[in-house]
């Protein structure tokens, strides 16, 4: 027989599933605003802005005072640790202007891709020392779902089994850790119950325990192969990654993903229909990813603001079987309009919320798969926001 591992409490399934849930309500997506200071730097120098405390404050501040109108389009925002802790102008918490409107937070606890060695260019995610402490003091603060990316790439040779290997193995030992990393704190607050009956009227402390992972094994969309082999590689690294996830006992129900759509290589000369990337990327996942799973939050992968709202509507509208929810957590697909209309001026902020909850609207649509705003340019119609091997 094998060993019975450790299983969180009912109490904990229940309440990874529920925030599971919430985030990816029907109609709801994530915004995926942890871009790290690095990364962010790129993106402000596009458009003419300093890389400044202030400036990524006040910019996160355009898209976090959207007025109502994306209540019921933005489920979870992602947070980066500078972000968590920033304010508005009138000194309130950002985690505060965001929870008071119902929208969950969420935080990247990644540190990063560094190089693997023994391969030819490829990565791994570092972070995992001390991320036990990091999310017990993010769940105090008001995160309570988190993000880790990984990053493969598609060539000739690449990814190689051992790069799908140990990144399928850091998701899982990642999200193990998010979802357990409370029991102990589980138990003290019981020991309470038991000695203080006050606890008695306040049982939703009780309840306070694990942040819910997303998982996000991206398969970066450089070179030119074509949508056969993104298919055939994004079913080999989900297949890893699901392996590992049952071998590292993840309580499947509290966890989201975060894939690639299965697109060709930007340099590939084939030009695919919205239909045929629909129809590639649900048979991959259907292949793959256990129905247990809440839901799949697709990333944009550097297409245009339209392409990515276009390909997340004809996903949904995919005549296959498809068990899970399916939206987006996009970051600069729904960034790139707000930030061209911002570049940097006061006067611009209300123009440029204005495009966030255009983009937001928008792909709230896609993923109930009612959004006409298509055409047959869809591709050339917005501006690709993708750089070569991006990371952040």
């Amino acid at each position: 027989m094998t060993h019975q591992s450790p299983t969180l409490s009912e109490a904990q399934k229940r309440e990874l599933h529920e925030t599971a849930l919430r985030i990816v309500s029907p109609g709801k997506g994530i915004l995926a605003a942890d871009e790290s200071v690095g990364s962010l730097a790129k993106r402000l120098a596009q458009v003419g802005v300093e890389n400044t405390e202030e400036n990524r404050r006040q910019y996160r501040q355009i898209l976090f005072s959207a007025d109502d109108r994306i209540n019921g389009c933005i489920g979870g925002v992602i947070f980066f640790h500078e972000t968590l802790y920033q304010h508005t102008d009138n000194g309130i918490a950002f985690v505060k202007m965001i929870r008071d409107r119902g929208i969950l937070v969420g935080i990247k606890v990644d540190k990063g891709v560094v190089p693997l060695a023994g391969t030819c260019g490829e990565t791994t995610t570092q972070g995992l020392d001390g991320l036990s402490d990091r999310c017990a003091q993010y769940k105090k603060d008001g995160a309570v779902f988190a993000k880790w990316r990984c990053v493969l790439k598609i060539s000739d040779t690449n990814p190689s089994k051992l790069a799908i290997t140990e990144n399928a193995n850091v998701l899982a030992r990642y999200s193990s850790i998010c979802q357990q990393v409370r029991s102990q704190y589980y138990k003290a607050c019981l020991y309470m119950f038991v000695m203080h009956l006050y606890c008695f009227n306040n049982l939703s402390f009780l309840g306070q325990h694990g942040i819910v992972p997303i998982i996000e094994p991206e398969i970066l969309p450089d070179g030119d192969h074509d949508l056969k082999r993104s298919q055939y590689i994004t079913e080999k690294v989900l297949t890893a990654v699901y392996k590992a996830m049952s071998d590292h006992h993840v309580y499947l129900e509290g966890t989201l993903l975060k894939p690639n759509m299965v697109t060709s290589g930007h340099s590939c000369p084939t030009k695919y229909s919205p239909e045929e990337v629909a129809m590639a990327t649900v048979t991959a996942l259907r292949r793959t990813v256990p129905p247990a799973v809440t839901g799949v939050a697709f990333l944009s992968g550097g297409q245009s603001e339209e392409e990515a709202s276009v390909h997340l509507n004809a996903i949904n509208n995919c005549p296959l079987a498809k068990p899970w929810i399916l939206t987006f957590s996009f970051g600069r697909a729904l960034q790139a309009s707000a930030l061209r209309a911002w570049r940097g001026h006061k006067e611009n902020e209300k123009a440029a919320t204005e495009q966030f909850i255009k983009k937001a609207e928008a792909n709230s649509l896609a993923c109930q798969g009612k959004y006409t705003g298509g055409d047959n340019n869809y591709v050339e119609a917005g501006q690709r926001s993708y750089g070569s091997c991006h990371a952040y």
